[in-house]
């Protein structure tokens, strides 16, 4: 049954195309188009037994289409992008992928907020525009950054995710407190405005969901010190994007980084694009779980969940 599987890949360039696909393609016939546009979904996964997808959304009006399909694979934690219910009702089984990318998001949340703490754009700027050139002085001292040792570092959602960034703060001499729906132990557990007015750093690490969107709105944002840095590697919905540009721009915020946004690019009237310019805001292009060995991960365990599948076994499964 296997030789005879056809696996449809929609959108491969979201992997990246330093990563084999030879997991997959030992699992039978592969197919693999760059990016698929919406409209085109229905037609490309007509005939086939197992689509894999990041972004592309798979609802009723897709699935009236599958005729074979028998599994979805999401190569993603997250699942917001395929309707689950009508799954269940055309048979459809569905699967992500969880913890491949722990170390990757964790990795690039502390370099981005250890980038912005230290001023190291503005101070990079200083230097390539010949400006320390031109001083005549040997160092520049401003912006002032501080120590880590001793800073306040606020967690906000205390998961996996969450937890390696804790260790890595704890590490550089943090205090590290966090606010979770479900309090872990070991952990200095706090309430969301506690955190925010105590915290000279924070990061969000929760999943976007009806409890979880604008969790940072304008109030909690107001609570927050001057100089405090916040770093958002989870969903765009989780904060208000236009709150957090207005309090860049008012100087209410030491410091944004963000990787993910509401709509992904974002467009010209997003209200992170005037921001660019900006030194104190770090954007980067959803890029957090994306290092090379969390891919293969990924990559990896996405095989896995279909094999498991044609033997009978679940796996990751979420219908």
């Amino acid at each position: 049954m296997r030789d005879m599987l056809r696996i449809v890949v929609l959108d491969r360039a979201t992997l990246g195309f330093d990563i084999s696909m030879a997991p997959l393609e030992a699992l039978g016939e592969c197919v693999a188009y760059d990016t698929t546009p919406q409209e085109a979904v229905g037609e490309r996964m007509a005939d086939a037994d197992v689509i894999v997808i990041n972004k592309i959304k798979i609802g009723e009006a897709e699935l009236e289409h599958a005729k074979r399909l028998r599994l979805i694979c999401i190569t993603a934690t997250g699942y917001d992008n395929v309707a689950l219910e009508a799954c269940r009702r055309h048979g459809v089984a569905v699967c992500n992928v969880v913890g491949y990318s722990t170390e990757s998001v964790a990795g690039l949340t502390v370099a981005c907020a250890l980038s912005l703490w230290h001023h190291l754009p503005t101070y990079a700027d200083y230097v390539s525009s010949g400006a320390y050139t031109e001083s005549g002085v040997a160092n520049c001292l401003a912006p002032v950054y501080r120590e880590l040792t001793g800073a306040v570092w606020g967690i906000v959602g205390c998961g996996n995710i969450g937890q390696a960034v804790a260790r890595a703060a704890r590490a550089m001499g943090c205090r590290v407190i966090a606010y979770s729906r479900t309090p872990k132990d070991g952990v200095e557990n706090v309430g969301l405005d506690a955190l925010c007015r105590q915290s000279d750093i924070i990061s969000l690490h929760v999943p976007l969901n009806d409890g979880t969107r604008h969790l940072i709105d304008r109030e909690h944002l107001s609570l927050m010190k001057p100089h405090a840095v916040l770093v958002n590697v989870a969903r765009g919905g989780i904060w208000d994007e236009a709150a957090v540009a207005d309090a860049m721009r008012e100087g209410r915020l030491g410091g944004v980084a963000c990787d993910v946004y509401t709509k992904e690019p974002f467009g010209h009237d997003h209200p992170f694009a005037s921001l660019g310019d900006d030194r104190r805001v770090l954007l980067t292009p959803h890029v957090a779980w994306g290092a090379y060995e969390a891919r293969e991960r990924l990559v990896d365990e996405v095989a896995q969940n279909i094999a498991c599948y044609l033997d009978g076994r679940e796996q990751n499964r979420l219908v």
